[in-house]
């Protein structure tokens, strides 16, 4: 005897998603991607992200289909902003911090129910989180070895924008980017 998914013949892919309980496979329209086939045309570039939003804005505000549209990143890079240097009395803090937003939450657990004395509860528990957070925070910089002394934030920025559209209606997108553009310079 085989159970469903032993039998390839009514296994299913491995990509597609269940039936629900009314028997039909859930679907909803942002979470359905692009047609594989449907081939796309760049209607306009942008240096910012910004711009190329108010572009797709443009567009809706005009009752294009914007579904049928979108914003691509290209160029990408990874930005690492230094914040700071970072020793072991900053990395002790950050821990402090941190140990005391979990002492908080298990104080709150806790404080929940007591019987009495809950304020107290939550300040030792927010008290001994933020102890133990520094000092798990002072051994993991000490850990290191000083190979990474300072903070830092890291975000993928992209170079441009493109806006793509549908083949069918990038004529009717680039006309009214067009328009946009227009405007935008002050012509009338």
């Amino acid at each position: 005897m085989t159970t469903p998914s032993e039998n390839p013949a009514t296994a299913p892919a491995p990509d597609s998603v269940p039936p629900g309980p009314s028997g039909a496979v859930p679907s909803l329209p942002a979470q359905a991607p692009a047609a594989p086939g449907v081939p796309t045309e760049v209607v306009g570039t942008y240096p910012d992200y910004a711009m190329a939003q108010q572009a797709v804005d443009h567009l809706s505000d005009n009752k294009f289909p914007v579904e049928r549209t979108a914003i691509i990143g290209t160029d990408l890079r990874l930005v690492e902003n230094v914040l700071g240097r970072l020793t072991t009395g900053r990395a002790a803090l950050a821990g402090a911090a941190s140990g005391a937003w979990f002492g908080l939450f298990v104080g709150l657990l806790f404080g929940l129910f007591s019987d009495s004395g809950w304020f107290g509860v939550i300040l030792v528990c927010l008290l001994i989180g933020a102890a133990w957070g520094a000092i798990f925070g002072a051994i993991a910089h000490a850990a290191t070895g000083g190979r990474r002394d300072f903070a830092s934030r890291s975000s993928i920025v992209a170079g441009q924008y493109a806006v793509t559209s549908d083949t069918e209606v990038a004529d009717q997108a680039r006309e009214l980017l067009i328009q946009l553009n227009w405007r935008a310079s002050g012509a009338q």
